[in-house]
């Protein structure tokens, strides 16, 4: 039994919104003030909590939608959210590893 089942008025719309990328560019500035200025800026794992938040909101949204239609499945499902991270992550740790190891210590690369 889905959601949709229980509760005629319920509508899934999984439609872009705006204003859920405004607050996802507050979290995430949140965090970047925190870590730039740490000694006047305290509040940074707010922005963490609101991002999580936003995250838990719309794969709850994804999964409930495809869960009243039926479609859902576990692998598809963890194979979309794969292929959508790993290439920035990919990215992100070439460049860092590229770089820490153009201008850190040998010692300090190590570690």
């Amino acid at each position: 039994m889905t959601r949709s089942n229980l509760d005629p008025n319920f509508n899934i719309s999984t439609k872009y919104r705006a204003d859920i990328d405004g607050l996802r560019c507050l979290a995430v500035i949140a965090v970047l003030l925190f870590h730039a200025f740490p000694n006047y800026f305290h509040a940074g794992f707010v922005g963490v909590d609101i991002f999580f938040a936003i995250l838990g909101y719309l794969i709850t949204g994804i999964i409930l939608d495809e869960m009243s239609r039926s479609t859902f499945k576990h692998l598809v499902f963890y194979a979309k959210r794969i292929r959508r991270i790993f290439p920035a992550l990919i990215l992100v740790l070439m460049t860092s590893f590229g770089l820490g190891y153009v201008f850190m210590m040998s010692d300090e690369f190590v570690q």
